[in-house]
């Protein structure tokens, strides 16, 4: 090898992709990175991908685990549409991967994975190393991780196979390099993972990564390196957040803005289970956790615990909803405060339990027996499951109300930086409780809300009758023909109430114009920019985000009139276009992909380019 001359080649933004076996710890390189990148002060988007499967077979195309993520010194909305370094870690990585690589780009590969078994795994007659027309194509770097890793930690007590183990770290030292990233977020993090129980295993991360740090300094082939500015943000504390930790950290804040205390009850579902292991540890903010033996039993210990007079909340995916539907007709009937967060993942059934898709929404709308309307937010990015939590809370303690909150894996798992609020800005929920020393009519209605006062059990005074029958205004039991038909409508005028709470509908672009894009959950980020980059271009094209889409904001058919068409861009099979055909009449243009992957930016601009030909 020869000395390699420093030449930083300045850059606004640069996607990286990591990909290998399930056990060659993708995941956590991944993770490793997009730390030391918001360490930095860039502003970072993240997307990983892995199998459902725990251990797929080695060197398998379905045991590959990816993690991709943007970084940039601008606004990072997506974690890219292509990688501009691919990292592949074995031949079934680089053949699941290399599609994506655009010509040019930097291949990163572990050479001592490339052996004939291997090779045969994933599908190749011959190694594409060796193939000429291959090499051209890519900025090839070719490196024996497993072999430098190992002769890294030579003096290392660790056994050969957990010395090779360390390669990801290797590879990452490597990466942190080339883009010019921090090692002390990750040299903290062996630290504190390892540092006391198995300081072994932290010195040899250590030794690894800094190892394939300096291999940099020594190799020719690295000799091109790249610098970013740091993003231009607004002063205050940040942190990296996933979009299950800020649906956490709001449940929490919720119940704290409306002084009640927080039960989880759950049932562990992919995506869903961090919300559990979450809040578990929250215990000292009054939160109260429970895994249930199933997903109705989680539900049915939420509705009685919003019956005693906690904030009461439950975490699923598609099938675990499906599995509540009647007790979520119960907690409606009943006019209990229950939030349901439905963190939506490929199906139907098992479908594809690591994958996105934004599948749920008719189900979240229609799916008791029954005219029971409820109130669906949806949160569209990390950082906004937090925002979306509270309002979740606001909404479901105001009206008295079930509140479906729908996240997707995408936004679940992926992870941007957070502006932690200061407590102060947060908003005061107003829940109050009956008052045992005025009379009490149980479902006597708040005149404006629509909503009824919540009675806390066993106390004298406040005796009342609840359960799955319908009910009269006193509580009884009612079979009365008209009495049922007020009920109904009260309780569905009640969520269309729930309008009127809410802010002006954001645009983003001009009031009028020839394309209004209308977007939901985690396809903001593709959609604002593949809007922002037509709006450059000169077209007339503007773009509105629902976060409520039951009920829908008042003037959204006002702005919908003021535009010449309509396109929905959903990950499911037109779901949010279907409803806005039946509610405005408008010839609302699915744009579906259905493939377990989020919308890539280009998709997007085509698609719209196309209906403004």
């Amino acid at each position: 090898m020869t000395q390699a001359t420093d030449s930083f080649e300045e850059i606004k933004s640069a996607v990286v992709r990591f990909a290998g076996d399930s056990g060659d710890g993708m995941q956590t390189i991944g993770e490793r990175f997009t730390d030391s990148s918001a360490f930095a002060g860039n502003d970072i988007a993240t997307l990983p991908d892995f199998p459902a499967e725990i251990r797929a077979p080695a060197g398998t195309l379905a045991g590959v685990s990816g993690y991709q993520l943007q970084f940039g010194s601008t606004s990072i909305l997506t974690p890219g549409d292509e990688p501009d370094a691919l990292v592949a870690m074995n031949p079934a990585a680089l053949k699941a991967n290399i599609a994506d690589l655009p010509e040019g780009g930097m291949l990163v590969v572990n050479v001592d994975s490339f052996k004939k078994m291997n090779l045969k795994k994933a599908g190749y007659e011959s190694n594409p190393l060796e193939d000429e027309e291959f090499r051209k194509k890519y900025q090839l770097i070719e490196l024996d991780l497993t072999s430098l890793t190992k002769e890294a930690l030579s003096e290392s007590p660790l056994k050969p196979s957990d010395k090779a183990r360390c390669k990801n770290f290797f590879a990452l030292g490597f990466m942190c390099y080339v883009y010019g990233r921090p090692l002390e977020p990750t040299l903290n993090f062996f630290d504190q993972k390892w540092g006391k129980r198995l300081p072994d295993v932290a010195d040899a991360n250590s030794t690894a990564l800094k190892a394939g740090h300096n291999l940099g300094d020594t190799m020719e082939t690295a000799r091109n390196r790249y610098q970013l500015a740091k993003a231009a943000v607004t002063p205050g504390v940040y942190r990296k957040i996933s979009g299950n930790e800020a649906t956490v950290y709001g449940l929490v804040a919720g119940a704290q803005c409306a002084n009640r205390e927080l039960l989880y009850s759950g049932y562990p579902i992919t995506p869903a289970s961090p919300v559990l292991e979450g809040l578990s540890a929250l215990k000292k903010y009054g939160v109260k956790t429970v895994q249930a033996e199933d997903e109705i039993a989680a539900m049915g210990v939420a509705i009685g615990a919003s019956f005693a007079g906690d904030l009461s909340v439950v975490a699923t995916s598609g099938p675990g909803m499906c599995l509540k539907s009647e007790f979520i007709g119960l907690a409606s009937i009943t006019e209990l405060p229950v939030i349901i967060c439905n963190v939506q993942r490929g199906g139907p059934s098992t479908g594809l339990p690591t994958k996105t898709e934004q599948s749920d929404l008719l189900q979240s709308l229609f799916s008791r027996h029954g005219d029971c309307p409820l109130p669906v937010i949806a949160a569209h990015s990390p950082s906004d499951c937090f925002d979306c939590a509270i309002e979740a809370c606001r909404i479901a303690l105001t009206y008295c109300t079930p509140v479906i909150f729908l996240s997707d894996l995408y936004v679940a798992n992926g992870a941007e930086p957070w502006l932690v609020p200061n407590a102060s800005v947060l908003p005061s929920i107003e829940a109050e409780f009956a008052n045992p020393d005025e009379p009490y009519v149980s479902y006597k209605r708040n005149p404006e809300t629509l909503a009824r006062t919540q009675a806390i059990p066993g106390q004298p005074g406040l005796e009342h009758r609840i359960g799955g029958l319908e009910k009269a205004e006193d509580g009884g039991v009612s079979y009365d023909p008209d009495n049922h038909e007020q009920m109904t409508h009260l309780r569905a005028d009640k969520v269309e109430r729930i309008a009127d709470s809410l802010a002006p509908t954001e645009l983003h672009g001009e009031g009028e114009g020839d394309l209004l894009v209308i977007g939901w959950g985690g396809t903001y980020g593709a959609i604002t920019s593949a809007v922002q980059a037509m709006q450059a271009e000169g077209f007339a094209v503007s773009s509105l985000h629902l976060r409520h889409l039951n009920p829908l904001p008042k003037d959204l058919g006002d702005i919908i009139s003021k535009f010449k068409k309509v396109i929905v861009p959903e990950l499911n099979l037109g779901q949010l276009s279907l409803i806005l055909r039946a509610k405005y009449l408008v010839d609302a243009i699915p744009l579906t992909k259905v493939q377990g992957k989020p919308f890539k930016v280009s998709e997007l601009r085509e698609a719209f380019h196309k209906e403004l030909s």
